[in-house]
């Protein structure tokens, strides 16, 4: 059955004040940076490049190395050890996140440090709600918790590996407690200085040696089960698997700590209630635009106002129907001259969990999305000089009020709408409240729900739908592009039109899973109308390509292998996602 959690809402009130910090008083420490270059028999790895031999001679392809550290030491040299505490890591190559920093170190000569995969037991079982935005440990953030199930992966090692005339996929992900690997090297730090120590961690040799894993004998997937001999074998790898590269001394640095302040505050505001579920991570909401119910109620009555198009017939509302948690309702949107799109309007709600916008993650904040659609000319085809104008007369004193004065700008504009439309959170549906022993589920129901919980891995007989990969989590969504095998040759380049890598082609935003009902069409170009068709379509029509995501691309041709009655129970979960709420929403009144 599904655990019992705790209450479910909390509500975060942004004072003033929030973007303080609090100057820190004594003399300062040493600090040890430590850059951690992921390489591979001794050269920087290329991701999604398929290059890489192992001892089978299979060749294969590396797409992520994600991975927590913690526990970190250093040894003096009469032998005792300096216990680092309260510091986490978590690196990520596609990320370029290679550098982390220990500060304020007793000014001391060390001749070993030492850290570990992963978190202590403590933190790796904590209530991940309490961890602010930008710790290393908030899942919003890394992508490496395992909701439900419990506990972080402490390393994700994916890509792709050519079996024959075919490309499948390979996932490997340490994890649970037993496996928590801990790193010694030895190596002289003089710390009367600030120093930076360069780490090689050599995946040829994690993945090589002294145990071989190869994927068409050891396998291509795991998630650290207990007995899995991969998980064993990454545990007896992995310390063997780093290598000092060298030390040197830091550079002086000054770091002018730019503390971003709200943009427009008003003397006079009240602030607005962010409401969301405690089993949430915490959201990192801007800091330079602090949510006001001034700032809110202008924003709501922006995205209802049809003058900010060319020609006053539509709104952002228009695509992005409140009955339908915010998406539209048809396979393509269609601009102020009935033209035709070509992507299907993605849901808006939960936003400020996301890092980007768009299906392709064009738009890195939720003001950039507000103002581009304005501007397209196959949407609104209007200019923001004409909108601000268009505005001026009726909505100046709204302005005064959210902003302390009367001028109308796009960035106010952006602001308003992006205040607004964080507001929109989804996190009251039948399955939260099952969660708190306040609903039932169905037998059909919770088989759905182990369904998508459980991995699909026939060798350690699992046969679940393996959904959890990208819609892990309570907002059952993930901040990652992925091709999800809609087509082997794509029209739609997808995140490839905005970052130009080949590896990108066919990648697409994945959506949160959150009000799924709601939200027909499916897909980036709406092409499924039912969530039947979703199913079916990972079960048996998952197409293969170059840059299909690898955990789809380890399961067999097609798909997971679903029943007809798995499907249907499937289904049956995803529609105790709907949070009722977005059955009754209304419009403001046009006018303000």
């Amino acid at each position: 059955m599904i655990p019992n959690i705790k209450p479910p809402i909390v509500a975060l009130h942004l004072m003033l004040g929030f973007w303080l910090c609090a100057a820190g008083s004594g003399a300062r420490g040493a600090t040890l940076e430590i850059r951690i270059t992921p390489k591979y028999s001794g050269e920087p790895i290329q991701l999604n490049s398929l290059r890489y031999r192992n001892a089978d001679r299979e060749t294969f392809s590396i797409s992520r190395v994600s991975y927590v550290l913690s526990g970190f030491a250093l040894q003096r040299c009469d032998g005792s050890w300096l216990e680092v505490t309260n510091r986490v890591a978590w690196l990520d190559a596609e990320q370029g996140r290679h550098t982390l920093r220990l500060e304020n170190l007793p000014s001391d000569s060390y001749r070993s440090v030492r850290f570990h995969f992963g978190p202590d037991k403590s933190d790796n079982h904590a209530d991940v709600a309490r961890f602010p935005a930008d710790h290393p440990l908030n899942p919003n953030l890394n992508g490496l918790h395992w909701s439900w199930q419990g506990g972080y992966i402490f390393l994700a090692l994916e890509g792709r590996w050519r079996t024959n005339a075919t490309l499948d996929g390979w996932s490997y992900h340490l994890a649970r407690d037993p496996n928590r690997t801990r790193i010694n090297l030895a190596t002289p730090l003089d710390l009367t200085s600030d120093a930076r120590l360069e780490l090689d961690f050599d995946l040829a040799t994690l993945l090589n040696a002294p145990r071989s894993l190869t994927f068409g004998k050891a396998g291509s997937s795991t998630h650290s089960r207990e007995g899995d001999p991969i998980a064993a074998a990454l545990v007896a790898n992995l310390p063997g698997a780093f290598h000092v590269q060298r030390v040197s001394a830091m550079a002086a640095e000054v770091v002018a700590a730019a503390l971003l302040k709200p943009l427009y505050l008003p003397e006079r505001f009240t602030p607005y209630p962010f409401q969301m579920s405690a089993t949430f991570p915490i959201p990192p909401l801007p800091k330079d635009n602090p949510l006001t119910k001034e700032r809110v109620a202008l924003g709501k009555k922006l995205f209802h106002e049809t003058g900010i198009s060319r020609n006053g017939t539509i709104s952002c509302a228009t695509c992005h129907d409140g009955k339908h948690a915010f998406a539209e309702s048809r396979q393509y949107s269609i601009g102020v001259a009935e033209q035709v799109g070509t992507r299907n309007a993605m849901p808006l709600f939960n936003l400020a969990w996301k890092a980007s916008f768009f299906w392709d993650g064009r738009a890195p904040t939720l003001r950039a999305q507000a103002l581009l659609p304005i501007q397209d000319h196959t949407e609104m085809d209007e200019s923001l000089t004409n909108v601000c104008a268009k505005l001026a007369t009726a909505y100046a004193a709204h302005f005064e009020v959210a902003f302390g004065s009367s001028e109308i700008t796009p960035q106010k504009i952006g602001l308003a709408i992006e205040n607004y439309l964080l507001t929109l959170t989804s996190f009251d549906s039948k399955f939260d409240r099952a969660l708190q022993g306040q609903a039932q589920l169905t037998a059909a129901e919770q088989r759905g729900f182990e369904l998508f919980m459980t991995e699909y891995d026939p060798r350690r007989e699992q046969y679940g739908a393996d959904c959890f990969h990208c819609h892990g989590g309570p907002l059952f969504h993930s901040q990652t592009f992925a091709n999800n095998g809609l087509d082997a040759e794509f029209k739609d380049l997808g995140r490839a039109k905005v970052t130009g890598k080949a590896s990108d082609r066919g990648k697409f935003a994945t959506p949160s899973l959150r009000n799924i009902a709601l939200t027909a069409p499916y897909m980036h170009d709406g092409r499924f109308a039912t969530l039947e068709t979703v199913v079916e379509h990972y079960s048996s029509g998952v197409l293969r390509s170059p840059t299909l995501d690898p955990n789809l691309a380890k399961h067999p041709d097609g798909g997971v292998p679903l029943s007809a009655v798995d499907q249907q129970a499937l289904v049956a979960f995803l529609k105790t996602l709907t949070d009722e709420k977005f059955l009754f929403t209304r419009a403001p009144t046009s006018t303000p």
